[in-house]
């Protein structure tokens, strides 16, 4: 179900991006984009709702539910306790040993080739 919300949201900010991208400056805030002239830049209270801009609210408004949705899906499926609280308290996994390695994995000591294993870290210092 997450999978399905997740698909879809992600098409509809694509297609949010693709919408908003089509439409043409109005030329507002800053002063920026939009034509000149004698009350053609003029911002007015009642404009037209374009297809554009209808397009844009509905994928807006979808893309906000389907973040909503997202969110009580995530927290439907998060645990009751924090990951710090289960540091430790967990079981050793399937096939894995008390000591920390693993029926496949090779100790750590076998790594070692032969003749350093026995060998001291540093070497003794000449004075």
């Amino acid at each position: 179900m997450e999978n399905i919300v997740l698909v879809i949201h992600l098409i509809l900010a694509i297609c949010l991006i693709a919408v908003v991208l089509l439409q043409r400056s109005e030329g507002g805030g800053m002063g920026l984009g939009g034509g000149g002239g004698a009350g053609g830049g003029l911002m007015t209270g009642r404009q037209a709702a374009t297809a554009l801009s209808k397009l844009t609210w509905a994928f807006a408004t979808a893309f906000l539910i389907t973040s909503v949705t997202l969110t009580i899906l995530a927290a439907q499926n998060s645990a009751t306790t924090s990951v710090l609280d289960r540091i430790g308290t967990s079981a050793p996994a399937d096939g894995a040993a008390t000591d920390g390695t693993t029926d496949n994995a090779p100790a750590a000591d076998s790594l070692l080739p032969p003749a350093l294993g026995d060998a001291p870290a540093l070497p003794p210092r000449a004075e």
